[in-house]
């Protein structure tokens, strides 16, 4: 069992029950192919979704489970087909890693909705072997799944953007929530509502935060540019709700 630690190439966190508990963990990688990118993952963002699969609160989780699917990192190998990544580019892996690439969806761009889309920790890939997410220390994805970060840009400020920040931003541009002037709520400040504050400010919007916790009130503002805070619940401040064009 040492020799066969030995021999693996990735280092990783892992839960080996639905205690959740994190604990070192040695696998392989697969190898480069023609389309695949290999990267260094210098950072990984938590989401709740790690703690869902690794406690098996859908009862589908596979042991040994390397969470994480808010990947950012540094491309250190790509394979001899990939075209517009290169050594030392920074790029970020989301949520998922595989899909059919046939389908309407995946000829529309949106291969989260295709039927046969793979989790990128977790997931049952077309090879037959399970995921194993960011909390590691490299992945290799097949290109079309990777996304370039540019020049510049914060590592650790772009791995959220790929499960929160996409999740936020997608809806908001598909109902024209990006109007400057118009006035928008933000229900809760969690990991999609402070999401949803800067990108609120950063389309020129009015923002009000909801929040059931006085507590989050400097952060709103302070931090993250918020232009309004409401308890909701003190009634005569939740008058606002009147006044908002998008919530």
């Amino acid at each position: 069992m040492a020799a066969e630690s030995e021999s693996c190439n990735c280092d990783a966190w892992a839960a080996k029950d639905p205690s959740g508990v994190l604990s070192p963990y040695r696998f392989n990688r697969r190898t480069v192919q023609p389309d695949d990118v290999s990267l260094r993952i210098t950072h990984c963002g938590v989401c709740y979704a790690d703690v869902i699969w690794t406690r098996n609160k859908h009862n589908d989780s596979v042991y040994p489970l390397v969470p994480g699917h808010e990947i950012a990192g540094v491309v250190t190998e790509v394979g001899s087909d990939v075209k517009g990544f290169k050594a030392g580019d920074h790029v970020a892996v989301g949520t998922y890693v595989n899909s059919c690439r046939d389908c309407d969806n995946c000829n529309s761009f949106l291969e989260n909705h295709c039927s046969k889309f793979v989790f990128t920790f977790n997931g049952v890939d077309t090879d037959g072997t399970v995921t194993k997410g960011g909390y590691s220390t490299h992945t290799v994805v097949h290109q079309r799944y990777c996304y370039k970060i540019p020049d510049g840009y914060p590592l650790e400020k772009a791995a959220p953007l790929v499960c929160a920040g996409i999740t936020v931003y997608t809806p908001m541009m598909r109902h024209n929530m990006n109007q400057p002037g118009k006035s928008l709520g933000v229900i809760g400040l969690g990991g999609l509502g402070h999401m949803a504050v800067k990108f609120g400010k950063a389309f020129g919007l009015k923002v009000t935060v909801f929040s059931t916790s006085e507590s989050k009130r400097d952060e709103a503002i302070s931090l993250l540019g918020a232009d309004n805070f409401v308890l909701s619940s003190n009634e005569k401040q939740m008058g606002v709700l009147n006044i908002l064009n998008l919530l």
